[in-house]
């Protein structure tokens, strides 16, 4: 018979992630976010211009002037909220675990094993690959998208990372 133990941890002694030092995103990608928020912002002043084309009766005077006032903090609020997103992102690679912290008004960190993850993905967008930048993707068992998505990485370092993960998931094999 087996000596069952089930002793209790003290979570003080418990290593705390809060204390890693995260790697910020690369600071070109924030022209990427910039041109993202640029595009998002066009889009909203160009629709309601698009409806009025093909409805020229669709807004009232009252609908048009709170539109009119309410626009640029909309606009304003977007851009905030897009510079604290980039603000607050960050990555690190530790011996056995990688660890994705984003978040505006609450801050979420994701720490995957290296022993879970799946696949790697390095993607080279657009606008991201003009800047010389990529997005790595880390999968793990059991979903169906990524679990982490690591964006605003220099094309170079991204594929460093990708080969560290490659042999890092080679080794659980």
């Amino acid at each position: 018979m087996q000596n069952f133990s089930n002793e209790i941890i003290d979570t003080d002694l418990l290593p705390k992630y809060e204390e890693v030092i995260f790697t910020k995103l690369h600071p070109k990608y924030l022209f990427v976010v910039a041109i993202k928020v640029a595009i998002l912002i066009i889009t909203l002043i160009t629709a309601p211009f698009i409806y009025l084309y093909f409805e020229p009766d669709g807004f009232s005077g009252k609908i048009s002037f709170l539109l009119g006032l309410m626009s640029p903090f909309v606009f304003l609020f977007i851009v905030l909220f897009a510079l604290l997103s980039f603000r607050k992102k960050g990555f690190a690679f530790r011996e056995h675990d990688v660890l994705y912290r984003y978040g505006v008004l609450a801050t979420n960190t994701i720490i995957i094993p290296y022993n879970r993850v799946q696949h790697v993905a390095l993607h080279e967008g657009f606008i991201p690959g003009f800047f010389g930048l990529a997005e790595i993707e880390i999968f793990t068992a059991g979903g169906s998208s990524s679990d982490i998505q690591i964006p605003g990485i220099e094309k170079e370092q991204a594929e460093n990372i990708k080969q560290l993960l490659m042999v890092k998931i080679q080794k659980q094999l």
